[in-house]
């Protein structure tokens, strides 16, 4: 990890250069610009409620916390690893005359998701507190399960883009993947309906759902996991890092023969 924020300092005017290109080309020719960014998850949570609250709302305490909590840690590893999956391709004409590192581009993808994701983090906050959810000293933990995300969305987009360099169907099969992973992530529904069951611990085995249960056991629960857990959340993360950085080493010098 030491050499990526190195290589980002070496190259750090176009690195800033290349997130502010990737965050305003999303908005570009957008009327409400920037705003999107909140309204679209908001939009989405009212959908997911209108849904899901007559099935599980009557169970579960402060239900649309625990829904959009659920929702805003997916929709950004979603977003950022989708997006930093072309990294490479999309930036093959800088690629071919720039010698910088390959992955700069992945990070600059991450980076610009990353904007979107604290602007709707704000929003989740806002909700936090007009369902009156007892703010603590605890929410400064926050920041643990979100920077595991962050080091977990790095090294899936390593992995990622250099398959999506050799393999374009890559993409398509992504998609499927995003989509059966959203429904093992318990977005929307409780886990505990599991308990007991492989269910259950099929989908402890999911990191995103490890994170997502992370920030929700802070602003639903008042509880800090304990060291297991945190452990459990830095093995997952590391691990799919090491895994991404080991194929972007192996596989780094032939990208320029495919794009």
């Amino acid at each position: 990890m030491n050499i990526f924020i190195n290589k980002i300092k070496q190259y750090q005017f176009m690195f800033s250069e290349l997130v502010k290109r990737d965050f305003n080309k999303r908005y570009k020719r957008s009327v409400l610009g920037i705003l999107w960014s909140m309204i679209a998850p908001l939009f989405q949570l009212i959908v997911m409620s209108f849904v899901f609250d007559r099935v599980f709302g009557d169970t579960m305490e402060h239900y649309t916390i625990y829904m959009f909590a659920g929702q805003l840690m997916f929709n950004y590893f979603r977003e950022a690893t989708d997006n930093g999956m072309q990294s490479i391709t999309s930036n093959a004409g800088i690629i071919t005359k720039v010698n910088a590192p390959k992955y700069l581009f992945l990070i600059s993808k991450i980076m610009a998701a990353s904007i979107n994701f604290l602007l709707t983090l704000v929003i989740f906050f806002i909700f936090v507190i007009a369902y009156r959810v007892t703010i603590t000293w605890k929410f400064i933990f926050i920041i643990f399960p979100i920077i595991c995300l962050f080091v977990l969305i790095v090294g899936t987009g390593l992995i990622l883009s250099a398959m999506f360099v050799f393999f374009k169907d890559v993409q398509y099969l992504y998609d499927i993947f995003t989509l059966a992973l959203m429904y093992f992530t318990a977005i929307f529904y409780d886990v505990k309906i599991f308990e007991g069951s492989i269910v259950a611990k099929l989908i402890y085995l999911n990191p995103v759902f490890v994170y997502i249960n992370y920030l929700r056991e802070i602003v639903l629960h008042n509880n800090i996991p304990s060291l297991t857990y945190h452990l459990y959340c830095i093995f997952y993360a590391l691990l799919i890092l090491r895994i991404g950085m080991w194929m972007y080493k192996k596989y780094n010098y032939m990208f320029l023969y495919y794009i």
